[in-house]
């Protein structure tokens, strides 16, 4: 049997077995979710990560400037991220624009892994927020390799449990149940849409790139690393399942 048959009847079953989704979080839970959604802990990220888009960046202003969009316009701008930069002739990350703008400044530049560039990363994205998901993987022969490329990683099943991306999101498997959560159509929950966001699992602020990695470690698949190729491209793919449903940009979402 396929691995990608186990994994559909095993969650197939554990759906059965614990009576369906409406037991993938409890009581507790639904009512610290609601509670967090009013109150969301990740807000004080993105407005320390305005404090310090201003020291290092400029603010809104140098931001726009180095992007070369009005800073009327910069709403617009980020939610079509990630995006080809020709400067660097690569399709980037609004974080790894930053690094490069802090060096340019004559900072040294935070790891794209770090809870600074988190918060940071948080802030220039909620600055689009409302916006629709703009990105254009047809916008560029670069962008269109990124997609390819992040299709690729999206659907190549590797590691010591022979998975892929898809082996939890594809149309059969959308709905099942794993370790008490529904998967969800990446689309639908607008995941290109909702990260940077505060996992209640985690009490902290993660980014999108940061939730693949958890899920590559969970699934025993080697761990690529964020700002990479494959991770951007990965990006890339996953934005535009949120653009193809029409989502808008929300931030910081709420994660389980």
């Amino acid at each position: 049997m396929k691995a990608t048959s186990i994994i559909a009847a095993t969650l197939l079953l554990g759906t059965l077995a614990i009576g369906g989704e409406q037991f993938a979080m409890s009581d507790a839970d639904r009512a610290l979710y609601a509670e967090l959604l009013e109150n969301n802990p990740a807000e004080m990220d993105v407005q320390w990560g305005g404090e310090l888009v201003e020291e290092y960046c400029g603010g809104d202003a140098g931001l726009a400037k180095f992007m070369g969009v009005s800073e009327a316009k910069l709403p617009e701008y980020i939610s079509g991220f990630p995006r080809y930069i020709k400067p660097f002739d690569a399709v980037l990350g609004v974080d790894q624009v930053m690094q490069a703008l802090m060096a340019k400044n004559g900072h040294k530049p935070f790891k794209l892994s770090s809870k600074e560039m988190f918060a940071m990363l948080a802030y220039a994205k909620s600055l689009a927020n409302e916006e629709p998901v703009r990105v254009d993987v047809n916008a560029n022969p670069q962008m269109r390799a990124a997609y390819k490329l992040g299709e690729e990683v999206f659907m190549t099943a590797r590691g010591g449990r022979g998975l892929s991306c898809n082996s939890c999101h594809s149309a059969d498997i959308i709905g099942s149940v794993l370790r008490t959560q529904p998967l969800p159509d990446l689309g639908e929950n607008a995941a290109g849409a909702t990260w940077p966001a505060y996992r209640m699992t985690k009490s902290q602020l993660r980014t999108l790139q940061r939730r693949f990695q958890g899920c590559m470690e969970n699934a025993l698949l080697a761990v690529l690393p964020i700002g990479s190729d494959e991770m951007v491209g990965l990006e890339v793919y996953v934005t535009n399942l949120a653009k193809a449903k029409n989502k808008t940009i929300a931030i910081p979402g709420l994660k389980r």
